[in-house]
């Protein structure tokens, strides 16, 4: 279900209702003004675009876990997030390097909430996030990817109720987690201290490890774009992304990617690397844009 943008008609909005456990996060916020718009103005027409749209096209083992077939079938099963904006970069790296749609792109949405996306023309293979947002990346205030044990034992041993651990990791963990000081990134750029230093090479780190995961999916790495608020104004971010990076061919160019240039990788680098802003709301005007004029 819901792999394009539909009108919110009622029985939508409930089966919406019913899928706010995959982002406890986001769904509740989405689903308020709805039906506050739908109270006060019942015949305006609203549309719900998707961020999980535009992953429909993972390759099979990418959307798959390693649990009983059962549950795949149930629709516990990887979809991704962040395809709204994924899809725009996508469609100005076209623009920008038409060259580059056939080969072997990720993309990295960098902010409070970060995944990957590998492409291949245009198109999600792999991504980073999994049934739901907490996966993947190191965040602001989520944890990314973890051993499922940590969640046994957390509750097993330290007498945590899952409500406690769910808090634990979707408010308290991440950046916020590690350096105990923010979960902003300039924030912990611009600290002295040692905790904020390993927050923030905790998240190179994972970043790094997983655009290489990604690259496995792809079988190379073309290109990689970074966008999102982290990846389109975090210069040092973007440089020891790279440094981790070496190893692939991969080298930018200190002083584009000082100034943000559209273009950051150095001459000779044997992987392209972008700086793209992203604009979800344009996606999502454009998807509501043919929604209305299909109807």
């Amino acid at each position: 279900d819901f792999s394009g943008p539909v009108a919110l008609a009622d029985g939508v909005i409930a089966k919406l209702e019913a899928l706010t456990p995959l982002a406890p996060l986001h769904q509740p916020r989405c689903l308020a003004p709805v039906r506050t718009l739908a109270a006060i103005r019942p015949r305006l027409t609203q549309i719900a675009c998707f961020d999980t749209a535009f992953h429909h096209s993972l390759a099979p083992p990418a959307g798959r876990f390693a649990i009983p077939r059962c549950y795949d079938e149930r629709g516990i099963r990887r979809y991704g997030f962040h395809g709204l904006s994924f899809e725009y970069v996508a469609g100005r790296l076209a623009e920008i390097a038409p060259q580059l749609v056939a080969k072997g792109t990720v993309i990295a949405h960098l902010g409070n909430g970060a995944s990957l996306c590998a492409l291949r023309d245009g198109r999600s293979v792999d991504t980073t996030m999994g049934l739901t947002p907490l996966d993947g990346l190191v965040m602001g205030t989520r944890c990314g990817t973890i051993d499922p044990g940590v969640l046994l034992y957390l509750q097993q041993h330290e007498k945590m109720s899952l409500e406690d651990v769910e808090h634990l990791l979707y408010h308290e963990s991440g950046l916020f987690g590690v350096s105990g000081i923010s979960a902003d990134m300039r924030t912990l750029l611009a600290s002295g201290e040692a905790a904020a230093r390993q927050a923030v090479d905790l998240f190179t780190f994972r970043a790094a490890q997983q655009v290489a995961m990604m690259a496995t999916t792809l079988g190379g790495l073309d290109c990689l774009v970074f966008t999102g608020g982290i990846g389109e104004h975090a210069k040092q971010i973007r440089s020891a992304i790279g440094e981790r990076l070496v190893w692939l061919g991969m080298r930018i160019d200190a002083t584009a990617n000082e100034e943000a240039r559209e273009r950051i990788s150095a001459g000779g680098s044997a992987v392209e690397v972008f700086v793209i802003p992203t604009n979800e709301e344009l996606t999502i005007a454009c998807h509501c844009a043919a929604v209305l004029r299909a109807s």
